[in-house]
């Protein structure tokens, strides 16, 4: 095959797409699957959180708190603050202990989030990779209709945890 200009630009295009499309996948969350050990559907992290057998936590950043709404159950807890580890703990020892579910967007965070917090030593810890947008493991929070509300305040500001 001759290297014409031609042929190299529609090569670079083509690689483009294709990592483009990992990009995507990635993003979406297209591979995300409910049914994984440690996983839960929408519905599932719902009902379980209005009966209190878990602590729902939506992990995303307060604009997008702001943009959706919160699952009504959840505590919104944003995952970028430093002491974001510690602000859990509070929660626990201020509440009692019991598994925690994490969602974010479309699952991606909270799947990484759900690694990090099982390193740091932190047992029953469940992902929710369908998240609020919807994805490979399902259609999300949101297009199933579940309560929402507005984030509080003290969410909003980060002051959850300082006494």
């Amino acid at each position: 095959m001759l290297l014409t200009r031609r042929n190299i630009i529609l090569g670079g295009a083509a690689v483009c797409l294709a990592s483009g499309g990992g990009v995507a996948a990635t993003w979406f969350n297209v591979f995300g699957d409910a049914s994984e050990q440690g996983a839960l559907s929408v519905d599932q992290a719902y009902q379980r959180a209005v009966a209190g057998d878990i602590y729902l936590i939506d992990i995303r950043r307060p604009d997008e708190w702001d943009r959706t709404g919160i699952a009504q159950p959840a505590i919104a807890l944003d995952m970028r603050r430093d002491d974001f580890e510690t602000v859990l703990q509070y929660i626990f020892d201020q509440t009692g202990v019991r598994p925690v579910a994490l969602i974010c967007a479309r699952g991606v965070r909270s799947d990484r989030m759900t690694a990090r917090l099982q390193s740091a030593g932190f047992t029953d810890v469940l992902d929710v990779p369908e998240g609020m947008l919807g994805s490979g493991a399902g259609s999300g929070y949101l297009k199933r209709d579940l309560p929402l509300r507005v984030p509080t305040q003290v969410e909003r500001s980060g002051r959850i945890g300082q006494g």
